[in-house]
């Protein structure tokens, strides 16, 4: 969970309220930041969930406790100044970074204390919306040292975002004296070092330019020469990235932090040359986007989720106190058509709305009741076949597991040898069971990626458990041997043949990891648990990359093909660090059933 830094004089004078640390403290609980403690300066350390971004430096979480203490009420959008200056996208950007936005920043009164938190809030939304920067990269800089192409006709300035040779023009990057191209900064410079990873595959790097050369070589680093001190006054915030959206909302997000601060926005116009890739928005736009969104929601879903009556003019003035603005229509339900301001990334879907009105009435106030049914609970019988495959399991002498469902692809395919694609999907199976035939790969089904994934170790569910295993393996190489571990978990593979194109279904996998480990271990061991369980078990040799040919076979059980068991081959050890032998074997939980 992100963690920002807050001073509490700080947060005194942006609300407005000369309250103690334990009032903050409080007021700050039921807006869902939590305490973690503080830091040798003396500041509040917050630990929030990472959907409210807005709340990534102390003006926007001022601005929440503004809203929460009924100091400010519904939608605030700030006002802009029309473009004086101009982004130009050259064609030769590179493609794998198209997209650029930013903002003129006017007026504003930067102490130590602004600074810090304009740099944390830099910081916090490279590290969760940008996607450590791979996804959207903000650049600030002092206005007054760039020195931007003038359009006289347009009373205009003009700077461009353009592609550049590893080895062409120099700079002096940040906290740096020498004169550097981006391919020395990459190498030279802690920061580019850091960094080099996002532009090492690009033929041409990112730059952006004004008259005076190369100020910016994002989204690595900054130029010194526009580096913003406590006594810049005019600031060029530019942002590039992978998706127009994203930094846009990360702009906006900036934008609103310098207004809390009694800044001017001034709109950017962003111009996209014709051979440079453009957003759907098309090649000429003005920015910040500061337009407002709209969502509906029924009073009668808020009342089911929160188990409260409200009136309509009760449901509006939560809303407004939550920094929205809600009018609603009469008929067969009440619906409310509620307004988004633009720094609100996290409202997807009504039920996002629903939480916003319970924040605001206070979830303490809620008042628990028994629900209106008269079923009586029990287990369910999937979940009664895990409790007993996994005690035979243990019986085995099996450590029992529990990992992430959500993997990388190099971790669920590459590092195993498997390619994706190579697996029927369960459901095009007879009787709901893998049927595959010796050409379907386990484990190689087609991954259900994830569209937005906050981290890159996590972007899409696992297609089989073997996988999660051997990264515990991995990370256990100082534990003792012998290590024989099991799970039963979830996998799910992309299948059109789902309503929901997912295809999920339990599987068990179990490793043994000793110097003597071998195919006849891991099958003594399967064979035991279909014993268990009255099943018949069969073994015809097949073929699998992630094991050794010749000691490799299906899994068999009453007639379907379900898994796969053998000695893992060795490449797939000394991708993983081992230096011991590991066998194993995975198949369908509903096999046994």
């Amino acid at each position: 969970m992100p963690v920002v830094d807050v001073d509490p004089d700080e947060l005194r004078e942006l609300t407005g309220h000369d309250k103690d640390v334990e009032e903050f403290k409080e007021d700050l609980f039921s807006l869902g930041l939590e305490y973690e403690g503080e830091t040798e300066d003396g500041e509040l350390q917050l630990e929030f969930a990472p959907d409210r971004l807005d709340r990534l430096s102390v003006e926007g979480i001022a601005r929440s406790l503004r809203y929460h203490y009924g100091d400010a009420r519904g939608v605030h959008v700030p006002g802009t100044n029309d473009p004086e200056w101009t982004i130009h996208v050259d064609e030769s950007v590179p493609a794998e970074r198209p997209y650029v936005t930013g903002a003129v920043i006017r007026g504003v009164d930067l102490d130590e204390d602004a600074l810090e938190s304009i740099i944390q809030l830099q910081e916090k939304l490279h590290a969760t919306m940008g996607r450590k920067r791979a996804k959207g990269a903000i650049g600030i800089h002092d206005l007054a040292m760039v020195k931007g192409t003038a359009i006289e006709e347009e009373g205009t300035h003009t700077v461009d975002y353009r592609g550049i040779e590893p080895d062409g023009d120099t700079f002096v990057p940040l906290d740096s004296d020498a004169e550097l191209t981006p391919a020395e900064t990459l190498e030279a410079h802690e920061t580019g070092r850091e960094y080099a990873d996002l532009v090492a595959d690009y033929e041409r790097y990112p730059a952006i330019y004004d008259e005076l050369g190369l100020f910016s070589f994002p989204p690595v680093i900054n130029g010194k020469r526009t580096e913003v001190d406590t006594g810049s006054r005019e600031l060029l915030v530019e942002m590039t990235g992978t998706d127009q959206w994203t930094i846009d909302h990360m702009l906006n997000i900036v934008c609103y932090a310098f207004a809390a601060r009694g800044a001017t926005i001034e709109e950017v116009e962003v111009e996209y040359a014709d051979g440079a890739t453009a957003p759907e928005g098309g090649r000429e736009l003005i920015r910040p986007d500061l337009s407002t969104n709209e969502k509906s929601v029924s009073h009668d879903r808020i009342e089911t989720m929160l188990g409260v009556e409200f009136d309509t003019e009760e449901v509006v003035d939560l809303f407004e106190r939550s920094g929205l603005d809600a009018t609603y229509s009469l008929g067969e339900d009440v619906v409310y058509d509620v307004e988004i301001p633009p720094y609100r990334v996290d409202v997807l879907h009504p039920y996002d709305l629903v939480d916003d009105v319970g924040r605001a009435y206070g979830f303490n106030e809620l008042e628990p009741t028994y629900p209106d049914i008269g079923t009586v609970g029990g287990r369910h019988e999937r979940s009664r076949l895990e409790d007993a495959v996994r005690t035979s399991l243990v019986g085995l002498g099996f450590e029992d597991l529990l990992n992430f469902h959500m993997i990388s692809g190099p971790e669920n395919y590459d590092r195993l040898n498997v390619d994706p694609g190579t697996d029927v999907p369960a459901s095009s199976a007879s009787g709901g069971q893998s049927d595959q035939g010796s050409d379907a790969v386990v484990g190689g089904g087609e991954p259900v990626e994830i569209t937005e994934p906050y981290s890159e170790d996590y972007t899409q569910l696992r297609t089989w458990a073997l996988p999660s295993l051997m990264l515990v393996l991995e990370r256990n190489t100082h534990r003792a041997y012998p290590q024989d571990l099991a799970e039963i978990g979830l996998a799910a593979e992309y299948d059109e043949a789902e309503n929901t194109n997912v295809a999920e279904h339990r599987t068990v996998a179990g490793v043994l990891a000793r110097n003597d480990a071998s195919y006849e271990d891991a099958k003594a061991r399967l064979q035991a648990v279909c014993e268990d369980f009255d099943v018949e078990l069969e073994t015809p040799a097949t073929e699998h990359p992630t094991f050794i040919d010749g000691r490799t076979a299906e899994v068999v059980i009453d007639g379907d093909s379900v898994g796969v068991i053998g000695e893992i081959h060795p490449s797939v050890l000394v991708e993983h660090d081992l230096e011991l032998p590991v066998s194993g074997f995975e198949f369908r939980l509903d096999a046994l059933e």
